[in-house]
């Protein structure tokens, strides 16, 4: 097992709150990770499970052990009981553990049941800092999904296919998605098309032949599902137009390069949008770093109608950082001073250049580094 960085956050909270709600993706590590903290486990998808929690309920409750359920979505008669439970004690904390893949029901049980009792806590694919002795490119083009290859076995990008294929005739339509599988399948591939533009549901309308309420409506169970990622523009009173249209990353870029067919590092390199895939990756990069060390930012870009552009605004509000993204190994200095004209214009603090450098410079605000270095320093620039 891979040690997860996010556990020490999980334990914190189960100091504060009764009930953590561990959320993320199919198939990340929720269940390896929750079993290793807590020894009282059930799986409500199971009805043998199901049962057994209904008979061992009343005895359970009374220990102090850290009770774990499993898929708690599924079985939505838990919510009133969790509630009936902590609200008979409610300075006990650390009591139980869910887990769950987010659905809309999930989240409706948990802000009708379980408002002011319970504290949430997301898990992501695996990040660098957590699996060191991989290389950087080996990582970016699998991704993060512990079974997906990453580790050194030869699952990419078979397994990721495999994930997709499955959520598509099983998960999304179980959540809600009203599309049959086929169409969910060829709207992935659009997104994988677009990873990294400004979201156009006009015109992912007009392919598919559907109207841009329903791609738009497509596209938020996907956010939920933790496939894709919509990274807002930043609003700022400047003087000049700024893109107001969000921008659509996937979140995984295993799961990307599988639907465009990459095969292996070198081929990725090669590919007329590996520019993109490579901004995507650091930026979950960097936002799953600072979720492993709960810190709390709000993620943006910037783009202005005269081509100002920034790929990522961290806003800590007493704090921004301006962030560029560059597939290189030699970044330029005309790379700094662009990234400072623009930073400028938002007035932030520390203006970062991440690209594929071996050597990092930190010079006061302005900083050129690499992703490993930045991860590990993230706290002290967020600080």
């Amino acid at each position: 097992m891979v040690p997860r960085k996010i556990s020490h956050v999980i334990t914190e909270r189960l100091k504060r709150f009764p009930a953590v709600l561990l959320v993320g993706p199919r198939q990340v590590g929720k269940t390896t990770l929750a079993r290793s903290m807590g020894k009282v486990y059930y799986d409500l998808e199971q009805e043998a499970d199901r049962l057994r929690l209904d008979l061992e309920w009343p005895t359970q409750i009374q220990k102090s052990n850290l009770v774990v359920l499993d898929e708690a979505q599924v079985y939505p008669e838990i919510f009133p009981r969790l509630r009936g439970t902590i609200d008979q004690n409610p300075k006990r904390m650390g009591r139980f553990l869910l887990l769950g893949s987010v659905s809309p029901a999930l989240m409706v049980q948990v802000s009708e049941s379980l408002a002011g009792r319970l504290s949430l806590v997301e898990l992501t694919p695996m990040i660098c800092n957590e699996i060191p002795q991989t290389p950087l490119s080996q990582l970016w083009c699998r991704g993060g999904y512990p079974a997906g290859g990453v580790l050194g076995d030869s699952r990419f990008p078979q397994w990721q296919t495999d994930y997709l294929t499955l959520l598509s005739q099983r998960d999304l339509p179980n959540w809600g998605l009203p599309a049959k599988p086929q169409t969910t399948r060829r709207f992935l591939k659009m997104i994988a098309a677009i990873n990294g533009q400004v979201w156009q549901a006009s015109e992912i309308g007009q392919s598919m032949g559907l109207s841009y309420h329903t791609v738009n409506h497509y596209l938020e169970y996907l956010i939920g599902a933790f496939l894709v990622r919509r990274l807002d523009p930043y609003q700022t009173n400047l003087r000049k137009r700024l893109v107001k249209r969000p921008k659509i990353f996937w979140r995984d870029t295993g799961l990307l390069h599988s639907l465009l067919n990459v095969s292996d590092p070198q081929d990725l390199l090669t590919k007329p949008w590996v520019g993109a895939s490579w901004e995507g990756f650091v930026i979950e990069q960097i936002l799953g770093a600072l979720g492993q060390r709960d810190i709390h930012t709000d993620p943006y870009f910037l783009r202005t109608g005269d081509q100002y552009e920034l790929d990522l605004v961290l806003d800590f509000g007493r704090k921004r950082i301006a962030v560029e993204i560059k597939l290189t190994t030699a970044p330029r200095v005309d790379d700094m001073r662009q990234l400072n004209l623009t930073a400028d214009l938002i007035h932030a603090d520390t203006r970062l250049l991440v690209s594929q450098t071996p050597d990092s410079v930190a010079d006061h605000h302005q900083i050129s580094c690499n992703l490993p270095w930045l991860i590990n320093h993230l706290d002290v620039l967020a600080d």
